[in-house]
């Protein structure tokens, strides 16, 4: 064990011993997620759209990737719908320092990661443009890829893919906008990941526009395949 994995051991040991965790759902104490709130978290079950990840009644592919599907990336999985506690765990982990989430938060993507085996040499969280990672002081996508590296023993490759422009908010957008307001954001260089298969971490999968522009950079690299894993899907 590193010096620097035994030091990040002990802070946790005394932060937990001065600030006692907090369930995030029901309030007691011993965790920041409970065993019988992380039990209530709505799975996304079988059947769903087996390119985009996208809930379905019935079929194999949505509406949207019937018609349209995304261009570069082999697949998107979520094991958890964008909703009711999964929508909080991830507000409190991305935009109000809840860094500890990354933990639990990254053992239930691990888990599903375990159960239902994707292609992969190599974890690459995505990334976030240097303005925005300033602002929020981190990349809550790249703390969750560390976490799931670190309990499969994955490698994850932080600074291989980098997000060159700094986008505007894909909130409101339709999915035909989001497309194109992230086509050419991405940027890879990195000749590591010629000829490997590499799975995307992420948060939040909305229409999967933005962990295809992903692929699309890591393919022009050479990666021979990309798949994206985020905690959540919306609907």
């Amino acid at each position: 064990m590193s010096l620097s994995l035994k030091l990040d051991q002990f802070k946790d040991i005394i932060l937990d011993l001065l600030f006692p965790p907090q369930c995030i759902g029901c309030g007691s104490k011993g965790s920041f997620l409970c065993s019988s709130c992380e039990r209530s978290l709505l799975r996304l079950n079988p059947p769903f759209c087996e390119k985009c990840g996208k809930p379905l009644i019935r079929g194999s592919l949505c509406p949207t990737c019937f018609k349209q599907p995304l261009a570069a990336i082999d697949g998107i999985r979520s094991p958890f719908l964008f909703r009711d506690l999964v929508r909080e765990a991830i507000h409190y982990f991305k935009y109000r320092n809840y860094k500890v989430l990354a933990r639990p938060l990254g053992q239930l993507l691990a888990d599903y990661l375990a159960s239902n085996p994707l292609p992969v040499d190599v974890l690459v969280p995505v990334p976030l443009h240097p303005k925005r990672l300033r602002q929020r002081g981190y990349n809550q996508s790249s703390l969750l890829a560390m976490e799931i590296g670190r309990i499969l023993s994955l490698p994850v490759v932080k600074d291989s893919l980098v997000r060159a422009q700094n986008t505007p908010s894909q909130i409101n957008l339709r999915a035909e906008e989001r497309r194109k307001n992230v086509q050419g954001a991405f940027k890879c260089r990195d000749e590591r990941l010629r000829g490997r298969k590499v799975i995307l971490i992420d948060d939040v999968c909305t229409t999967g526009a933005t962990l295809d522009a992903c692929a699309k950079a890591l393919k022009d690299i050479g990666a021979t395949s990309v798949w994206g894993l985020t905690l959540a899907r919306e609907i």
